[in-house]
């Protein structure tokens, strides 16, 4: 396994992001990015990760760089804050980080995205490499240069466009991974297929078995062209100013349920409720069939995604979409489908219709 894709702005290549299937090779981008062995490296990692390959990571530098050390914080979603950016502020300033320097995120999203955003404001920008342990930060945050932590129960609000220096796949990790996570990066994929790729979401439909099997060809398969179109939209659009948006497929209801659910649904399950609500709402506008609509929740079922949940009120969803970070104004821009693999940016959509749309995938319980 030896593929690579060039993420480029203008004519210029910003990084490659390299797809393997261990950490043998890392000494080796690091060297082409220009990576010195008198630079000091910091592997940024949580509890869950760490334990697991920081130091499987660490063993395969420690040859080429020994000034080297691994900074650990608590896993999960709630300590994605400025807490804990703080924290490792002052583990680069003890041990005398400057510019000149590196670290590496070695994570999922949480963990790419605090470490970016450090990389991005430590003494105005140090360099950084993502090293994604998980699906979902391999088939999405760990691509872009989106960084940023949650500010109170506001999510991603706090951050900065800041690229990484490469991006490196180690495939071998989701053998690990537990399979709920494997189920939230499945909402991902399955999005860009659907935005971008409708050739992708049918050949994700006829590999059903091969990838619920974890077969590795075929996994290395859907994350590379998964990869691809979201490098495809980020290279057109790196700032948001238009196309990128349509990323966003299902993430204004996945959101505003994530944020009530105090992220204890996991991220692609939210986005997998918020594309329900976003099919619907295309089929109500005439875009899509209803079979369509039907088959896209029929394909979320299959990779175990939820399509309704219950013991959210509509009406409180509603009210969370409107401090999504996405609004325009006073109106939520929202992403739809012209068709299965076309998406466009709607802004004149109505709160009526947006609670429609909510009231599909969140079914209140019956009065008896």
């Amino acid at each position: 396994m030896a593929r690579s894709l060039a993420v480029t702005y203008g004519n210029k290549v910003i990084y490659h992001i390299q797809f393997t299937d261990s950490f043998a090779n890392l000494i080796g981008e690091l060297k082409k990015i220009g990576s010195s062995p008198e630079r000091k490296i910091c592997i940024v990692t949580d509890s869950n990760v760490g334990p697991l390959y920081a130091e499987e990571a660490a063993n395969a530098l420690k040859s080429e760089y020994p000034h080297l050390l691994i900074h650990t914080f608590e896993a999960g979603e709630e300590h994605k804050n400025l807490d804990t950016v703080n924290r490792l502020y002052e583990t680069l300033i003890r041990n005398h980080f400057d510019r000149k320097d590196l670290l590496i995120a070695l994570g999922g999203g949480v963990v790419g995205d605090l470490t970016g955003f450090t990389a991005a404001t430590y003494l105005r920008g140090i360099d950084f490499i993502q090293v994604p342990t998980t699906l979902l930060s391999q088939v999405d945050s760990s691509i872009g240069g989106k960084t940023g932590v949650d500010f109170m129960q506001y999510k991603n609000m706090v951050g900065a466009f800041y690229q990484p220096k490469l991006v490196y796949m180690n495939l071998s990790t989701l053998s690990t991974l537990p399979r709920q996570q494997l189920v939230s990066g499945m909402g991902e994929v399955l999005k860009h297929g659907l935005i971008k790729d409708r050739a992708f979401f049918f050949w994700i439909k006829e590999h059903e078995a091969e990838l619920q099997n974890l077969q590795m060809e075929a996994l290395e398969e859907m994350i590379f062209r998964s990869c691809n179109i979201k490098r495809e939209v980020v290279e057109r659009d790196p700032r948001e100013k238009g196309e990128r948006a349509l990323l966003n497929f299902g993430h204004t209801i996945g959101h505003a349920i994530e944020t009530l659910s105090d992220f204890n649904l996991f991220h692609g399950e939210c986005v997998g409720l918020g594309m329900v609500a976003a099919s619907y709402l295309s089929m109500q506008l005439g875009n899509i069939s209803s079979e369509e609509f039907r088959m896209v929740k029929e394909t979320l079922v299959r990779f175990h995604l939820p399509t309704e949940v219950s013991g959210y009120d509509p009406a409180a969803v509603l009210a969370a979409t409107k401090s999504d970070k996405k609004m325009e104004g006073s109106r939520v821009k929202f992403i739809l489908l012209k068709e299965i693999g076309d998406a466009y940016i709607d802004r004149d959509l109505s709160e009526e219709q947006i609670l429609d749309a909510i009231s599909c995938v969140c079914r209140q319980p019956q009065e008896t």
